[in-house]
């Protein structure tokens, strides 16, 4: 991020582009563009924790620290999840894979939730309808299309998910 322009916390809150990139430290990090099938999984995904009696809300900023402003594509928790911008950590975030986003920077950005406190990640990338569960003191695990996503008392069926997904379709 070197070379890059500072722009205030200040700024950043007053910048209409503040969906569109995540605040660290001074610097803007671009997100990638969502597709169709990204906002069918949201979806899904919200209607399936939701039905678990969980707390799911997509696109919510969150705020690990006073400099650092980064955006899950969902948080969850069984607890009422914090306005406008938590600070108090969910349980899990999940990330969606974009077509130019890359596995690693994901699993990275995980480790970011796990230092802010967020105990469980998903990465979920749905074109090979596969899956990362990322849980903290852990290293990621390959989640099949036949096996079950857990985040403690948190589980969704990967058949179940791109079943509903394919009848989106």
């Amino acid at each position: 991020m070197s070379g890059a322009p500072l722009i205030s916390v200040e700024e950043y809150l007053a910048n209409p582009t503040v969906p569109e990139s995540e605040y660290i430290d001074g610097v803007l990090r671009p997100r990638s563009m969502p597709t169709s099938l990204h906002g069918i999984i949201s979806y899904l995904f919200i209607v399936m924790l939701r039905g678990q009696g969980v707390r799911a809300l997509a696109e919510v900023s969150i705020r690990p620290s006073k400099t650092r402003f980064l955006i899950p594509d969902l948080v969850a928790d069984r607890q009422k999840i914090e306005t406008p911008y938590p600070v108090k950590p969910v349980s899990l975030c999940i990330e969606i894979l974009s077509p130019d986003d890359r596995r690693n920077a994901m699993l990275a950005k995980c480790e970011e939730f796990h230092a802010w406190g967020a105990p469980y990640c998903w990465v979920i990338d749905p074109v090979r309808q596969i899956a990362w569960e990322y849980h903290a003191n852990s290293g990621p695990v390959t989640i099949n299309r036949s096996d079950t996503l857990r985040a403690g008392e948190i589980s969704i069926s990967m058949e179940d998910l791109f079943t509903a997904v394919e009848a989106e379709l």
